[in-house]
């Protein structure tokens, strides 16, 4: 019975990340195209308006008395202004799509689409685009102060992993993190408002042949016996409709039978949780053992 939901349970689940993962990378693509656009019109249009207002100062400089229509003309564009404020307005542009370029390449690296194997990947590169994805439920909003993000990043190396699968259980786990935080938010004798909400990500080597990831929020915890039950499939302690129980049940399969490595959950009422990953650094061996 047991295997029979657990088999449910990968069905259902890959499903839905490859639907999720098609409409991402399609999303990607789309913005992608007339982003580039732009993007590659701002260098000439800059250059373009350098000129122009040069050529405006030499004509000033040498024709210091225009005729009445130019003069005219010269102080109702306020040449000054523009001058000073035109390259301002340009380089504000290109801050948007350069920020608009990370999104997409974030939403490229968590569909991965072409990354359905194990192969050597960047777990840094991987988080920071699940906390990209995240981005809108981690800042502040009407009745939710927002989370802070706190990265211990170690010097890891690229590790052999399944890069897509790895993916999502970074985002289950900041999904349930959120949730949880939103969740203390709507019941505040858990925990006051002014609470600080953090979550901190920790990376490091052990023993040189383990690569562990520590995933910590500081939200009210859960109790042992929740604990003990967090990984079994469709276990959930999200209201009906909420939450499928799916999601944590997964993640233990990717990590512990994918990647033969391990996911543990350390909690306790008042003391926030840690969700501690550990994926072995050459886990072809294991697997050709």
């Amino acid at each position: 019975m047991l295997e029979l939901q657990q088999t449910q349970a990968k069905l259902i689940q890959s499903e839905k990340m490859s639907s999720l993962g098609q409409v991402v990378a399609g999303v990607a693509h789309e913005i992608n195209n007339p982003v580039n656009f732009i993007y590659g019109n701002l260098t000439p249009a800059g250059e373009y308006a350098n000129n122009l207002l040069e050529l405006a100062n030499i004509y000033e400089q040498h024709y210091p008395n225009p005729l009445p229509i130019v003069k005219q003309k010269l102080q109702s564009l306020d040449l000054d202004l523009i001058g000073e404020d035109l390259p301002k307005i340009l380089t504000s542009m290109k801050t948007g799509t350069d920020r608009i370029r990370d999104i997409v390449k974030s939403l490229r690296t968590f569909s991965r689409l072409d990354e359905a194997e194990m192969k050597l990947a960047d777990i840094h590169e991987g988080i920071d685009s699940t906390l990209m994805m995240l981005q809108n439920r981690l800042n502040p909003k009407p009745g939710f102060p927002g989370i802070e993000v706190i990265k211990n990043y170690g010097n890891l190396l690229k590790v052999e992993c399944y890069p897509r699968q790895s993916n999502q259980v970074f985002i289950n786990i900041f999904n349930n993190a959120i949730d949880a935080f939103e969740e203390d938010e709507r019941n505040p004798q858990t925990f006051s408002k002014n609470h600080l909400k953090l979550i901190r990500i920790s990376t490091r080597i052990v023993d040189k042949k383990w690569v562990e990831i520590g995933i910590f929020d500081n939200g009210s915890g859960i109790s042992e016996d929740v604990v003990e039950q967090i990984f079994n499939p469709f276990f959930t302690t999200k209201p009906v409709g909420k939450g499928t129980g799916l999601g944590l049940s997964i993640c233990y399969q990717i990590i512990t039978e994918r990647h033969k490595g391990e996911l543990e959950c350390i909690s306790a009422p008042g003391q926030g949780t840690e969700f501690i990953i550990k994926i072995p650094i050459g886990v072809k061996e294991l697997l050709n053992s």
